[in-house]
């Protein structure tokens, strides 16, 4: 079953966020694909605030992976592969220990780890549409 998020604009990002919560279901890896500035991190952020995040959210650009709690008190990684070069360096920041960690891991540029991804990661798509609305999609 394939299902579309359609965000308008920047006002609808946080009401896109909750129903995408609600539909995603149990998966706990979610790796959001999309060209830059297509709204991966923007549409994270919403996502963290959805699920209580207190701390102040970012693109962990340089740092890989960032650590929040979540209103539940579980812990939410928030990856961007985006400067990882080959799998040895995802692998080296332990990924493997994340991913099977049963905690939520929200991933950026999940094309640069492919090969390291589970089984089980959700891929979700965020299109820029020409009107630059976005689309997020995915597929069960």
């Amino acid at each position: 079953m394939k299902h579309e998020i359609n965000i308008a604009s920047l006002s609808e990002i946080d009401a896109a966020a909750q129903k995408f919560l609600s539909e995603i279901g149990d998966n706990r890896l979610l790796a959001f694909y999309g060209n830059m500035g297509a709204g991966k991190t923007t549409f994270t952020v919403a996502l963290c605030k959805a699920l209580g995040v207190k701390d102040s959210v970012n693109s962990p650009t340089f740092a890989i992976v960032n650590e929040y709690e979540c209103a539940s008190g579980e812990l939410l990684y928030h990856f961007d592969f985006y400067r990882i070069r080959n799998n040895a360096e995802a692998m080296d920041i332990g990924v493997e220990d994340y991913f099977y960690s049963g905690n939520l891991c929200i991933m950026e540029w999940p094309e640069n780890v492919e090969d390291l991804l589970p089984m089980e990661t959700k891929k979700i798509r965020i299109a820029v549409n020409p009107d630059l609305s976005r689309t997020i999609s995915w597929e069960d």
